[in-house]
C-alpha cells in the first residue's frame, strides 16, 4: 500500500485523477473534501477526518475506515461493499442508495443517518447505533442486527434481518418479536 501526502493527493484529484487505488491515507484531514466519484478501492483511511465531505458515488469497496470522522459526510450511491467502518462516526451522514453489502459497521454511530434505498445485506451491525435513521426501502437481507439500537428508525423492514433479544426495536421494545 502506497503512502501519500494529502497536499499530493488533492492536488492529483483537482487534476482530474480519480483512481487512487490502495493508497494509505490513514488518519487523514479531509474535512470538507469535494472528492465526488473517487476510485479509492482498497485503501486505508482509517482514523480518516472527513466531516462534512462529499464522496458521492465513490467507488469504497474494501476499504478501511475503522474509526474515521464521517459525520455529516455526503455518501450519496457510494459502493462501499466489505468496507471496514467498525466505530466508525456517520452522524447524520448521507448514505441514500449506498452499497454497503458485507460492510463492517460494528459499534458504528449512524444515529440520524438518511440510508434510503440502501442495501445492507450481510452486513455486521453488532452494537451500531442505528437510533432516528430513515431505513426506507434498505435491503436487510441476513444483516446482523445483535446488539444494535433502532429506536425511532424509521420504515425499518427487520423481517430477513438477524435480530435477538439484544436488538432494540424502532418502538423501543427489546427481544424477538
Amino acid at each position: 500500500m502506497q503512502r501519500i501526502t494529502i497536499e499530493e493527493f488533492l492536488a492529483e484529484y483537482a487534476k482530474g485523477r480519480r483512481t487512487f487505488r490502495e493508497v494509505d491515507l490513514s488518519r487523514a484531514n479531509l474535512f470538507e473534501a469535494n472528492l465526488q466519484d473517487i476510485d479509492l478501492q482498497g485503501s486505508n483511511l482509517s482514523y480518516a477526518y472527513l466531516p462534512y465531505a462529499n464522496l458521492s458515488r465513490a467507488n469504497l469497496q474494501n476499504v478501511q475506515l475503522q474509526g474515521a470522522e464521517l459525520s455529516n459526510i455526503r455518501l450519496t450511491s457510494a459502493n462501499l461493499t466489505h468496507a471496514d467502518l467498525n466505530r466508525a462516526n456517520l452522524f447524520r451522514a448521507d448514505l441514500y442508495n449506498c452499497r454497503l453489502e458485507h460492510a463492517d459497521l460494528s459499534e458504528a454511530n449512524l444515529q440520524g443517518a438518511d440510508l434510503r434505498y440502501s442495501n445492507l445485506s450481510c452486513a455486521d451491525l453488532t452494537d451500531a447505533n442505528l437510533s432516528n435513521v430513515n431505513l426506507e426501502q434498505v435491503k436487510l437481507i441476513k444483516t446482523n442486527l445483535s446488539r444494535c439500537n433502532l429506536f425511532r428508525a424509521l420504515a425499518a423492514d427487520l423481517d430477513l434481518a438477524i435480530t435477538d433479544d439484544t436488538t432494540i426495536f424502532p418502538d423501543g421494545h427489546r427481544g424477538g418479536r
